[in-house]
């Protein structure tokens, strides 16, 4: 089983810990006390990421955090990581994210999402280090029968390769469970998740069009683009716009932390989700932006993309049970803090 221990005294390894709900945790887990090693190759990201965090957290936090580039799928360098750390805990966010991606390319999605996940395990194993916090997603819900989702939803086949890396990696580890009662594992499914630090120093840095809604809004506020595309305006749903629960990028962090808490000296596997509870539809989204940078943002309505449920969001109360945990931000907290993000860095991190 997982040994009960210290924040001070657990060394939390972050596998995609400069992407961006990886970056935010990080930033949690240091002024929560914890020791931090990220891994990442920055095939999707940067490296300034780990000089933001330093920023934001400050020199004595700071000192608790070392940075590896590497990919996890690389067996032999993910064993020098633990050979020259005592890794106590895994929190797994490295993985291929875009969903209209996936779909062209579902083998690079497989092996790559797949493979490090069973390079991971297996690199943990030989180092007798069995607790793994997994970043899922609400996606495993599919096309849902009823709102709003609980943990005990049932899974639905997926809509595309990524969603199916998901629901697949949320086997495997649940199987390890199953094999050897020593590991201690936790699904995170998350919905949304947007928003940026309050700081303004780290954020969503998506490489070429943005995929999700926010980061789109975002370059169209900051004049990257012309108008936001609204795919479907005839759903059943209050404004005919799709609904999603969105969560901020913050709250999404803290619910890692709290995770980490409450595994600490469990075993078996548990599921929770991470989402406020609410549906917000994306001319909600829209509207909100607009009010954070302070004029009405252009959309266009386009005809419904293919694969696109009419609503998502939500139950969330056994995370607040469990956990102790509950989103504190809003809609307009996150439109706010994505605009203040994007308006002080329209390119990302690049210069």
């Amino acid at each position: 089983m997982s040994q009960k221990k210290d924040p001070k005294d657990t060394y939390v390894l972050v596998t995609g810990g400069a992407g961006f709900i990886g970056s935010h945790t990080v930033v949690e887990l240091l002024q929560s006390g914890y020791h931090v090693v990220i891994v990442d190759d920055l095939s999707n990201s940067s490296e300034r990421v780990i000089d933001r965090i330093g920023q934001i957290v400050g020199e004595e936090a700071a000192s608790r955090l070392a940075f590896r580039k590497l990919d996890v799928n690389d067996k032999a360098a993910l064993e020098k990581v633990f050979e020259e750390f005592p890794i106590d805990r895994v929190i797994h966010f490295a993985g291929y994210k875009a969903v209209g991606e996936s779909v062209q390319k579902p083998i690079e999605y497989y092996s790559n999402n797949l493979g490090n996940t069973l390079t991971l395990v297996d690199v943990m194993r030989n180092h007798n280090c069995k607790s793994i916090v997994f970043s899922s997603s609400a996606t495993v819900y599919g096309d849902p029968d009823s709102l709003p989702l609980t943990e005990e939803s049932p899974k639905k086949p997926a809509t595309n390769p990524y969603g199916w890396t998901k629901w697949m990696i949320e086997q495997i580890l649940s199987d390890l469970t199953v094999a050897d009662d020593e590991w201690n594992v936790v699904l995170l499914r998350y919905f949304n998740p947007i928003g940026a630090h309050p700081s303004g120093l780290i954020g969503e840095d998506p490489k070429g069009i943005p995929n999700n809604l926010v980061p789109y809004v975002a370059q169209v506020a900051v004049g990257k683009r012309d108008a936001v595309h609204v795919y479907g305006d005839d759903y059943d749903t209050p404004d005919g716009t799709g609904v999603r629960d969105y969560i901020h990028v913050m709250d999404l962090a803290s619910g890692h932390v709290a995770a980490l808490a409450w595994m600490n000296g469990r075993t078996g596997v548990e599921i929770f989700n991470l989402g406020t509870g609410k549906g917000s539809s994306v001319l909600d989204i829209i509207k909100a932006f607009s009010a954070a940078c302070g004029r009405d943002l252009p959309y266009v309505i386009e005809p419904r993309r293919a694969g696109d449920v009419t609503a998502n969001y939500a139950d969330c109360s056994k995370a607040k049970r469990e956990l102790g945990w509950e989103a504190r931000y809003d809609i307009n907290d996150m439109c706010r803090d994505s605009w203040n993000w994007q308006s002080h860095n329209p390119n990302g991190y690049e210069d």
